[in-house]
């Protein structure tokens, strides 16, 4: 008695169909499970074995016989439980065959027989779609994230004698749909805004340039000047997400597992903030199995390093890769998986280990040497990388007291859009999204400047002693400043804007 089920796994962050074979023949009671599964898809036996029995079927006693394939691949997780259940089920002629090929099976079972939540709905959902599948079976909790595609049957199964007479025709499992304009007009970042920061104007300019040209930023300042509470309102000024992305980022909280029950869609961009003691493969990604890391979380957001040089220096390293390429790729001896990873880096630091040097008020405690050596845990190919560096000081009283509030998030969003819709058109036909990530072929094509412009921008490489990557990243402030201002050229006063957000590249900065 043989039979095949469809299920699905997922390898990186894109699903692929798995077929579990099972096979019941007369002999001693056994059960085999072949097709390289890990641990978990191993003891997958015993749970389905409780859960057929518990939910009032009979158990053959016979050897059982199942097979993953493709076999080549190692299998994962939890998720063929269920499957596996239906396979042994239509193998004793319970279900019939014919209609368990049009459909895609994910879940866990519980002893008793209850379909538990699985990892990977959404990729699964996909995979389903372009497979040409009618639906999907997926447990109660992973139905509203697979919903949101479209021309996909999503059903949500309870139990396991539910989708068994489902099958039979006896009853009818709930099928499933979600409205996807609902989904983003629920999701906003309205309890926090930027008008709510008190001064720091110069400050606020820099996020909304950076917001504008998807540029990295970092913030130096002393402690309690609102470097914090800037950075996290920073996703608030960013452009919404298009349905691409929210899809692209749900599918990477749905292979972790962070997505929220109720919750269909990551509908507004991520803002990550993973603290400073982390391991170059929690930042990154990797493992045994590799998972995707904090870069990857942030794809499409915000990622936010606060006391950036209290970073392992090797960890902080590890970012240069994923800053220029926009993904991540992790090798291992069965199998290479590539994340997607394209952030915005915020960054904060204290400008010495005391946080007081030049500040007006409090006395800096810290030595040259010690300076130096804080500064130097930030190595200069990292802060190459940054585009913009800017200085954010003690914030007066009379900026505290006042009572007006600033320029509201979505004034500034409009903005920010309207800023990014220029930039779409200006490169339609590339695989350039925005400003911050232009190569050097762009940057000569529509970074063009004058000689006032070129007289000015020397007199600063030399006085700072800028780098070749440096002197590009100015000209994409520069274009990003003039896209915010409307205008198609870049002139002196970009340049002479764009020059001030290199902070860190003044030698005397830190004494």
């Amino acid at each position: 008695m043989l039979s095949r089920v469809l299920s699905s796994a997922v390898l990186g962050i894109d699903a692929y169909v798995v077929e579990v074979e099972v096979d019941i023949t007369h002999g001693l009671p056994a059960f085999a499970t072949v097709g390289l599964p890990e641990t978990a898809v191993k003891e997958s036996k015993d749970r389905v074995m409780a859960a057929i029995h518990n939910s009032g079927y009979h158990f053959p006693a016979d050897r059982i016989t199942v097979n993953l394939a493709p076999a080549d691949i190692k299998k994962e997780g939890t998720g063929f439980d269920l499957p596996i259940a239906v396979g042994i089920l239509a193998a004793m002629g319970i279900i019939p065959q014919d209609i368990l090929l049009d459909h895609l099976i994910l879940g866990e079972l519980s002893l008793d027989g209850r379909v538990k939540p699985v990892r990977g709905a959404l990729p699964a959902a996909i995979a389903s779609k372009e497979k040409g599948f009618s639906g999907i079976v997926l447990p109660k909790e992973n139905t509203r994230e697979a919903a949101v595609v479209e021309g996909l049957k999503v059903f949500s199964a309870e139990t396991l004698s539910q989708v068994v007479e489902s099958f039979r025709g006896v009853e009818t499992m709930r099928q499933v749909s979600v409205n996807i304009e609902d989904i983003f007009k629920t999701q906003s970042w309205s309890d926090i805004d930027l008008g709510e920061v008190k001064g720091q104007e110069h400050v606020k300019r820099a996020l909304e340039i950076a917001a504008a040209g998807g540029h990295n930023i970092i913030m130096v300042g002393p402690p309690g000047s609102g470097k914090t509470m800037l950075a996290k309102r920073l996703p608030t000024i960013l452009p919404s997400l298009s349905f691409g992305e929210a899809i692209e980022t749900t599918k990477i909280f749905s292979i972790m597992g962070f997505l929220d029950r109720d919750q269909s869609l990551v509908a507004v961009r991520p803002f990550r903030s993973p603290h400073h003691t982390i391991s170059d493969a929690g930042l990154i990604g990797g493992g045994h199995i590799p998972k995707p890391g904090e870069v990857s979380l942030a794809h499409n957001g915000v990622l936010f390093l606060d006391e950036l040089p209290e970073f392992k220096k090797n960890v902080l390293e590890v970012l240069r890769q994923p800053m220029e390429d926009g993904q991540v790729t992790i090798s291992r001896a069965v199998t290479t998986v590539v994340y997607p990873a394209r952030f915005m880096l915020v960054a904060a630091m204290n400008p010495c280990p005391c946080g007081y040097f030049s500040d007006p008020v409090h006395r800096c405690a810290c030595t040259h040497h010690q300076i130096h050596r804080y500064r130097s845990k930030v190595s200069g190919p990292l802060l190459d990388r940054i585009d913009i560096h800017v200085e954010v000081p003690a914030v007066r009283y009379k900026d505290l007291s006042d009572d007006t509030c600033g320029v509201s998030s979505e004034k500034i969003r409009t903005r920010v859009e309207r800023a990014r819709g220029v930039q779409v058109q200006r490169f339609k036909r590339m695989k350039v999204v925005c400003n911050a990530h232009m190569s050097a072929r762009h940057i000569r094509k529509h970074c063009s400047i004058s000689g006032d412009s070129h007289n000015l921008l020397e007199k600063a490489i030399d006085k700072f002693g800028l780098s070749a990557r440096a002197f590009n990243r100015i000209l994409k402030i520069a274009r990003t400043i003039a896209d915010l201002a409307g205008n198609e050229d870049i002139d002196v006063t970009h340049i002479s804007e764009a020059i001030q957000y290199r902070t860190l590249d003044r030698k005397n900065l830190f004494g």
